[in-house]
């Protein structure tokens, strides 16, 4: 976690007397590199190694211009200078917010060197059962901050600043943040004791297993939550809550541990979203300008959350500065702007990204009659000002039919005083059905490549799945297309062929492949044991059966760490059969395949 500093807010420069706190969660108690995370294994492994969790302090100068960290838990969480330097200022809103009293916002770094080992096999076994969407992140951090500012006549700017900051590779966005509003009141006022009492509590927590309903106590409370499971219908609420433990006090149960609030997120754009939809799919480059790091994080989470189930495959900063170690990368001309979503509150950005093709200005709530006041679609060429008034400015053209059925519901839905939570549900089966009714037919496609199970005999290498001819996938649509599941009438095959030049696209397309592979690993794994291995066996030579020994040891090994969807019985076959042809090979050769 992280904790920073007193006096002004950070302007363009580091402001005087800014301090970091950076805790990590003891809970997660494998931390390397800063990462706060549920890890039994590593934890485990980490105090057999004499690596146990204790708290170290760094003073931090309060009267002058710099950034350093103050508390870190557990003294074991590392990080780079660089990675230091991102979270520090990211852990602040910038001069232009005018954040007064308490704010929640959430921002998500590069880890620097890529994904960090040792973290594998437990990440394996996590994302197995859990959705794409909320799968620990290989090579990024989220941060969830807490930021305080009052005035304080004491400070010597007069005010008193800090932010106490969660880092995690989970994306549990409404857990963490609730996690941090009973804590950070806490750790304002009572500092390094109250982070060292929490971080107790947290490392005794159960891991998150997908599919599972979660107590998690800490100060007093109990947090339950359901770990969404990739088995789960998404449209769906989740699973009944325990109440079968007597708990005291009775648990505060969440009703999801990371969605938004999406219809207060998309209050000012409701008459855009699926434009926004489409450029979300499409993978374009879109800068999202907020008044406060609270609603450009919420307004970027949510757009990336527009896809599911479909994997969000491009990058994303919910929050962005002028400070971040990518800034430069972002912002030159020399080269098409990437695949990226930032989120930002500084009006500087809007020259800076100016060549950029999308950029989303929202300003503060505003009602118009019943219906918030909406941003207007806009030519980008009259983006040039810094106080640029909200609006989409894009030169793009949606594909498909603005749905005003769902415009008019929502409306209708705000007459009469409607729940947010049930516009928010309306919404959000709407962006779900829309998203299915995309994928659907390319998952239909994508399966009619598959071999038939008749064809994968025991003792021939399987065969391979056909390749995904574009062409081909286009004509299957006039049979086989969204009209089937949608009502929405527009270009869809336009919009099939922007999506197959795009990220999400290679991203998708990859991960079905590999699914489909491993599928005919399995397949392949099953037959062989259903054969008679001893009627094979008799007319080969010793190095057809070795090889048989090492591929059958092979397939184990992937399916023992969860890479080949098969059953337990099979798996206990195959070793039978590893050991009864073994057993038939000469004494030098069972030594060389099984030493002791």
């Amino acid at each position: 976690m992280l904790g920073t500093g007193e006096a002004g807010r950070p302007d363009h420069s580091p402001p005087e007397g800014y301090e970091e706190e950076l805790g990590n969660w003891p809970r997660c108690g494998s931390q390397d590199k800063g990462r706060i995370e549920w890890s039994h294994a590593e934890r485990a492994q980490r105090r057999r190694q004499g690596q146990d969790q204790h708290c170290t302090r760094c003073p931090a100068d309060g009267t002058k211009c710099s950034v350093s960290l103050q508390l870190v838990y557990p003294s074991d969480f590392r990080l780079t200078d660089k990675e230091k330097s991102s979270i520090c200022y990211l852990s602040f809103p910038d001069s232009h917010s005018g954040c007064l009293g308490d704010t929640q916002f959430s921002f998500r770094i590069r880890q620097c060197g890529g994904q960090k080992s040792p973290w594998h096999a437990e990440d394996q076994h996590y994302n197995s059962g859990a959705p794409v969407s909320l799968q620990r992140e290989p090579a990024h951090y989220f941060g969830y901050v807490y930021f305080r500012q009052v005035k304080d006549s004491s400070m010597k700017r007069g005010y008193f600043q800090k932010s106490l900051v969660l880092v995690s590779r989970l994306p549990f966005v409404r857990l963490f943040q609730a996690l941090l509003s009973l804590i950070a009141p806490e750790y304002f006022d009572k500092l390094a004791p109250c982070l060292e009492a929490v971080c107790s509590e947290i490392d005794q927590w159960p891991a998150p297993v997908p599919g599972q309903t979660l107590n998690l106590p800490v100060m007093g409370v109990v947090l339950q939550v359901h770990v969404p499971s990739r088995v789960d219908r998404p449209e769906h609420s989740p699973p009944k809550q325990c109440s079968h433990e007597n708990l005291l006090p009775a648990p505060v149960v969440l009703t999801s541990i990371h969605e938004l609030d999406l219809f207060r997120c998309f209050q000012p754009v409701l008459t855009h979203v699926q434009t926004l939809w489409e450029l979300m799919l499409l993978g374009e480059p879109l800068v999202v300008l907020a008044p406060s790091p609270a609603m450009s994080s919420e307004m970027v989470l949510a757009l990336i959350s527009c896809l599911q189930p479909l994997k969000f495959c491009c990058d994303y900063r919910p929050y962005f500065t002028i400070h971040d170690s990518e800034f430069k990368e972002f912002t030159t001309r020399t080269q098409a702007p990437p695949n990226v979503v930032l989120g930002v509150t500084n009006p500087f950005f809007i020259k800076t990204l100016q060549h950029w093709p999308h950029i989303l200005r929202v300003g503060e709530p505003k009602m118009s009659g019943d219906l918030p006041k909406q941003v207007k679609l806009k030519k980008p060429s009259r983006l040039k000002t810094l106080d640029t008034k909200p609006g989409l400015y894009t030169a793009y053209s949606a594909h498909l039919h603005r749905d005003k059925a769902l415009l008019k519901r929502l409306l209708k839905g705000l007459q009469k005083k409607r729940p947010w939570d049930t516009q928010t549900a309306l919404l959000r089966r709407h962006l779900l059905e829309l998203t299915q009714s995309f994928i659907i037919p390319l998952e239909h496609y994508m399966a009619s490549l598959m071999p038939l199970q008749k064809s994968i005999t025991p003792w021939k290498t399987p065969p391979q799945i056909r390749p995904f001819r574009q062409d081909d996938f286009l004509r299957s649509l006039e049979h086989a297309g969204p009209q089937l599941t949608c009502i929405l009438k527009g270009d869809w095959l336009g919009l099939y062929r922007r999506f197959f030049k795009s990220p999400h696209f290679d991203g998708w397309y990859r991960q079905r492949h590999k699914e489909m592979a491993q599928k005919l690993e399995a397949l392949h794994l099953e037959a062989i044991c259903e054969a008679n291995i001893e009627t094979w066996m008799k007319d080969k030579s010793e190095v057809e059966v070795v090889d048989l020994v090492l591929k059958l040891r092979e397939k184990l090994v992937q399916a023992q760490g969860h890479q080949l969807p098969v059953k337990e019985t099979t798996l206990e076959r195959a070793q039978l059969y590893i050991e009864t042809v073994v057993g038939s090979l000469p004494k030098d050769l069972q030594a060389v395949l099984c030493p002791p």
